[in-house]
């Protein structure tokens, strides 16, 4: 469920006309739903039975500081795959207590930052990770919690490059006795603690019995390592649960989680569970101009470099028209003025637009503004938040200014 409809022929985000957003911020521009965010993270929250189990974020997804901060102060905790990422949420004033680091090239520095911070864990990716943090974590007088992320050996569905658990994959280990041979050596270790069992097996998944499967797996290797003599606090299931892009029946966060706990029943660990796309992306749509018509393309002022998703992975999102028609007789191909062919927004679409419409381009609240670019020099769009008869900037339109601030002229 998300808080934009149609109110008498014109589209609303919560209480707000969006074409009251588009006529003062400009286009393109992405607009969040407080609201929405608000409650997807209830609903996350309200699913489990059992208690102290953690939710978080995945700052990947969304991570302007503003909608950070919202989520924050609802509860949750946050996933993180870089030192930028750990950095935004430590800016916010989330507990690092309820930050988890991801990610399979953690630099040295990062490494360091997070264990300063004193995080919940690292989740590690690769023997050569663990000896790193050793390392780090020896030279701070430290000992440091991490939790070994596996490979289940599930194909969860869905774009080749969202796959993330199967062996062969560059994410997490793959076999169960390399998983079983780094957790002896933490146990050994002297600056390491071994504090969880982690994986990821992919991104907008439909299918539960993927997460089935790997809540079985997570179970029976947990047995296996605690056998070694360590002992677990958290088994961290991942995120991806997939959302509807067009009209599609999705599983729900309830649905996820009634699996998941039904599978962890008698396991002694609280259940860590990794949402970003579920709780961010139908919580944000892109507002884009129509500048001109060509025959049978609608030529809009949003790009490629604005939302990434379709040309990189042929993602498909449904484009409404502000204004309410209930007679559509016009098919378009949807296309940005950036130098590629690529640079399609949306193919053979129904909607009735001319040229000074603005559409909304929805389900765009994740993985849009995060993976936007200045290609063909272009300025990144502003972002909104709507908090029911008010919205704010939230990160103000980029400026030619912004675009070569880091620059320098040799002739100068």
């Amino acid at each position: 469920m998300d808080f934009f409809a149609y109110k008498n022929n014109k589209l609303y985000c919560e209480d707000v006309d969006l074409q009251d957003i588009a006529m003062e911020c400009g286009t393109p521009c992405y607009v969040y739903s407080k609201k929405t965010l608000e409650r997807h993270v209830e609903v996350y929250k309200n699913a489990f039975k059992t208690k102290n189990n953690l939710i978080c974020f995945s700052v990947k997804s969304l991570s302007n500081i503003s909608i950070l901060e919202l989520i924050n102060k609802n509860g949750c905790g946050f996933d993180v795959v870089s030192g930028g990422e750990l950095k935004r949420a430590l800016y916010i004033g989330a507990d690092p207590k309820k930050i988890i680091f991801s990610g399979v090239g953690k630099s040295y520095d990062e490494i360091l930052l997070g264990i300063q911070e004193g995080i919940l864990s690292f989740n590690v990716e690769s023997e050569a990770e663990v000896y790193r943090i050793e390392e780090i974590a020896s030279l701070q007088n430290k000992i440091v919690d991490v939790a070994i992320r596996f490979n289940p050996e599930v194909d969860s569905g869905g774009h080749e490059y969202i796959k993330t658990g199967r062996k062969g994959d560059k994410f997490g280990i793959s076999s169960d006795d390399s998983v079983l041979k780094i957790a002896n050596y933490i146990y050994e270790s002297k600056n390491l603690n071994l504090v969880g069992l982690a994986c990821h097996i992919g991104s907008q998944i439909m299918d539960l019995e993927s997460y089935r499967l790997t809540a079985k797996n997570i179970k029976e290797l947990s047995i296996k390592i605690k056998e070694i003599g360590n002992k677990l606090d958290f088994l961290d299931l991942g995120g991806g649960l997939g959302i509807p892009y067009e009209n599609d029946k999705t599983p729900s966060p309830q649905d996820l989680i009634s699996i998941i706990e039904a599978e962890l029943m008698d396991a002694e660990e609280r259940i860590v569970l990794e949402p970003g796309r579920s709780i961010s992306g139908n919580a944000g749509v892109l507002l884009t101009k129509v500048e001109y018509i060509k025959d049978n393309f609608l030529i809009a002022d949003a790009a490629m470099n604005d939302l990434l998703r379709p040309a990189l992975y042929k993602a498909k999102h449904d484009v409404w028209s502000l204004t309410e028609s209930k007679a559509i007789d016009q098919v378009w191909t949807i296309v940005g003025p950036v130098c590629e062919s690529a640079d399609v927004i949306a193919k053979d679409h129904p909607i009735n637009a001319d040229v000074g419409d603005i559409l909304a381009i929805k389900t765009a609240g994740a993985y849009g503004f995060v993976m936007s670019s200045n290609y063909n020099s272009r300025v990144r769009p502003a972002e909104i938040l709507v908090d029911g008869q008010t919205f704010n900037i939230v990160r103000s339109r980029e400026s030619f200014d912004d675009l070569i601030k880091n620059e320098i002229n040799l002739n100068d």
